[in-house]
């Protein structure tokens, strides 16, 4: 090369590490200098995350987030920490991490491999599968009973992929319907513009227990998937992640995770004070043996 570019080759590079965008600051270090925390939460996503009767955020999930948050108030060595609550749908719950718009999401969002190019996700909370809502006088047993039917899940949702890829797999000339969130979706099963409601059965006998009226509604069928739950966080802040993960695992294997469980799945909630009685599953119970954030989807 020769000499006389080197003094621009040289200012070429200069300039080059000038304009290299700052890293982004962690959140701890984010609390550490005074920042508040934000979790972002569902409003329909019963029992994890939801607006009680006075709109305030509850529900499973946010029980746990509100543990995490304490254990990063006491890691960021902060005597209080604030703390802002970010309403997010299925719809645009990922980018609320992704953009940093929110520190961690405390809601029903399965752990996959797609969803982990984006964001990060720590132990699971729980486990999950997809199946229908239907009317408790529809004869329908199967998705395959709703051929040539009216069929919805909620934007955005691993239950929506997964019905898609079935029904074009198998043509079984399912009319695809989108809802915005899941009570919009329950209200097109209510008013008979869709014959069944596909999503994780849990977050379906939630809405069923939280309904004005429970016995018109019935969920049937085979497990469609299987959806570790977990709370997301922002990818790439290992810090973070190592507190969060930590934590988790720490109340998984004290056991301190167990009455939190019972609270939201076994007793009377919020809005209708009525139970789920849903007990823990045996797949909850072996995953728990041997708490992880790895997982094999």
């Amino acid at each position: 090369m020769p000499s006389h570019r080197l003094p621009g080759l040289v200012a070429a590079l200069l300039l080059a590490c000038v304009a290299l965008p700052a890293p982004a600051q962690g959140v701890l270090d984010r609390i550490k200098s005074g920042g508040r925390l934000v979790l972002a939460h569902r409003e329909s996503s019963i029992p994890f995350s939801y607006l009680d009767a006075q709109g305030r955020p509850v529900g499973y999930a946010m029980d746990l987030c509100l543990r995490l948050a304490e254990v990063i108030r006491k890691k960021a060595g902060v005597r209080e920490l604030g703390i802002d609550y970010l309403p997010v749908k299925a719809s645009d719950r990922l980018a609320a991490i992704e953009q940093g718009r929110a520190d961690l999401e405390c809601g029903s969002t399965t752990n996959n491999a797609e969803r982990r190019e984006k964001v990060a996700f720590t132990v699971p909370h729980f486990i999950a599968g997809a199946r229908l809502l239907v009317r408790a006088n529809n004869p329908a047993t199967r998705l395959e009973d709703l051929s040539g039917k009216t069929v919805v899940s909620t934007r955005g949702t691993t239950p929506l992929k997964v019905v898609d890829q079935l029904n074009r797999q198998h043509l079984m000339k399912l009319n695809l319907s989108e809802a915005s969130d899941h009570q919009q979706a329950l209200k097109q099963v209510l008013d008979g513009q869709a014959e069944a409601f596909v999503m994780d059965d849990v977050l379906l006998y939630g809405l069923i227990a939280s309904s004005p009226s429970p016995a018109d509604l019935k969920v049937v069928g085979r497990y469609l998937t299987t959806e570790p739950l977990a709370i997301m966080l922002p990818k790439g802040d290992t810090a973070l992640k190592q507190v969060v993960d930590e934590e988790m695992k720490r109340l998984i294997t004290s056991r301190e995770i167990h009455p939190i469980y019972e609270r939201w799945f076994m007793r009377p909630i919020p809005p209708a004070n009525a139970a789920l009685n849903l007990p823990m599953s045996y797949l909850l119970r072996d995953f728990w043996k041997y708490p992880t954030d790895q997982v094999p989807f």
